[in-house]
């Protein structure tokens, strides 16, 4: 099940990889440690852990970068307040694949932060996860709105507790370009075309996209989707209950041509879009001082934590906008997520889930800067800046209301691999966007594929 914040405003999401080991911090190891916040101020403990010294916890991710940087506070506060060794492992995707082959090998890993309600379902149907137990089911319970909670249930069985959530709906544009060209946030497609004009007739090429990860594209489609073929159809599409085929489709990717037609709005143009990861589609539209080689980039709340890699100030220097509206329907906001599942009878796994569960974890990524908590009991006090502080309390005050990202509905192997289906589709769209009966077909065919299997 996938949704979509109806609401103007904004949440957040993640990505990325890593390994590191953690070691005991200090802590008896008791459960009743004072737990802090990221920065080093203490805060009040609002979960009570078991000890678990001499116990390894082991948690496969596909992050990297600054956000396993900050999840590496989280796991550290863990250890310091149970007593555990905490191990992360480095996951690559479709990270479902790369779970079989550790439990294939007898070496799962206690948790798996999995990125797709698809991938859940997944583990489930392969009897892989475990239940949510008493402890953690009791964090959901009182700091979970019904619909973040029934993300992460199968068939009402609670498995996954949404760590992470994700806006897919912003724009973040360098405010000195947008002052010396003029230009002003846009709220419709066609003001954004326009504003991409403007901006380039400036000297500095408009938009900055990140064609080398294919989830990003996803992306693209899906916002323009939502909100020019609506909700009803959004979910049919999802579901494959509509084939891409579709004249609805092929709406969307027409108007996705509009912008991906054009290589002198786009960074690099479209070889150049195609050689950019995501990381780098963030800073090189907030670096290079008045000329950067981009001057907007779509993406979801956690552009944060790249834009803090570079010079720029959140809220000065870069700013953000709503993805503006197409063809008369509402602004979209596609959502996604980050949810911990357990893999093994352990007592560590069941105790890592009742703390990420709680807002001890999320006060702890959150002061860290590029992301969205979904627990409703966070203070948001605890957020780093008012922008970020603003779109956590738009995707708390919506609710249930809200439409999940597509792709991570899907079949991972339609909708979250690397150089297959939707990405490698979109992937082909962007260098020859002209193909969009071609596009279509393909899309069809790996979706008819993967919905099979």
């Amino acid at each position: 099940m996938r949704r979509t914040l109806r609401t103007g405003r904004a949440a957040v999401v993640f990505a990325a990889i890593g390994a590191l080991a953690l070691t005991g911090c200090g802590s008896d190891g008791d459960g009743a440690g004072t737990p802090e916040d990221g920065t080093g101020k203490e805060t009040k403990a609002t979960v009570e852990l078991p000890s678990l010294k001499g116990e390894t916890v082991q948690v496969a991710a596909v992050w990297s970068g600054p956000e396993q940087e900050n999840f590496t506070k989280v796991l550290k506060e863990f250890e310091k307040r149970t007593g555990a060794t905490v191990t992360f492992v480095p996951a690559q995707d479709p990270i479902v694949n790369f779970l079989g082959t550790k439990i294939a090998g007898g070496s799962p890993p206690d948790v798996a932060m999995l990125p797709q309600v698809g991938a859940i379902q997944q583990v489930v149907e392969r009897k892989w996860a475990k239940p949510v137990g008493p402890e953690a089911k009791a964090q959901l319970a009182k700091n979970y709105s019904q619909g973040w909670q029934d993300l992460g249930a199968v068939d009402g069985t609670p498995y996954g507790v949404y760590y992470k959530a994700a806006n897919k709906s912003l724009v973040w544009y360098n405010t000195t370009v947008f002052e010396n060209a003029g230009a002003s946030e846009p709220k419709s497609w066609e003001e954004f075309l326009s504003t991409a004009e403007t901006i380039s007739a400036s000297g500095v090429t408009p938009v900055s996209v990140a064609g080398a990860d294919g989830w990003t594209l996803t992306d693209w489609f899906e916002n323009v989707y939502l909100s020019q073929a609506g909700p009803e159809k959004y979910d049919r599409l999802a579901k494959h209950e509509i084939p891409w085929t579709d004249p609805s489709v092929k709406d969307a990717l027409t108007t996705l041509a509009q912008l991906f037609g054009k290589p002198s709005l786009i960074a690099g143009g479209a070889d150049g879009a195609l050689q950019t990861e995501f990381p780098a589609s963030v800073t090189q539209t907030f670096s290079g001082g008045d000329t950067p080689k981009g001057a907007m980039v779509f993406e979801g709340d956690f552009v944060a934590v790249n834009i803090a890699q570079t010079d720029a100030e959140i809220g000065k220097d870069a700013k953000v906008f709503p993805f503006p509206a197409v063809g008369g329907g509402e602004a979209p906001v596609v959502t996604g997520g980050d949810a911990a599942v357990a893999l093994k009878d352990s007592k560590g796994a069941q105790a890592l889930l009742t703390f990420l569960a709680s807002p001890d974890a999320a006060a702890i990524s959150a002061s860290a800067g590029g992301f969205i908590s979904p627990n409703k009991a966070l203070d948001t006090a605890a957020y780093p800046d008012d922008v970020q502080r603003d779109i956590a309390e738009a995707l708390i005050a919506a609710g249930d209301d809200f439409r999940f990202d597509m792709s991570d509905q899907m079949p991972q192997s339609f909708g979250g691999t690397p150089g297959k289906g939707e990405w490698k589709a979109l992937q082909d769209f962007l260098k020859n966007p002209k193909d969009i009966a071609g596009t279509q077909q393909r899309l069809e065919a790996d979706a008819a594929k993967a919905y099979k299997s």
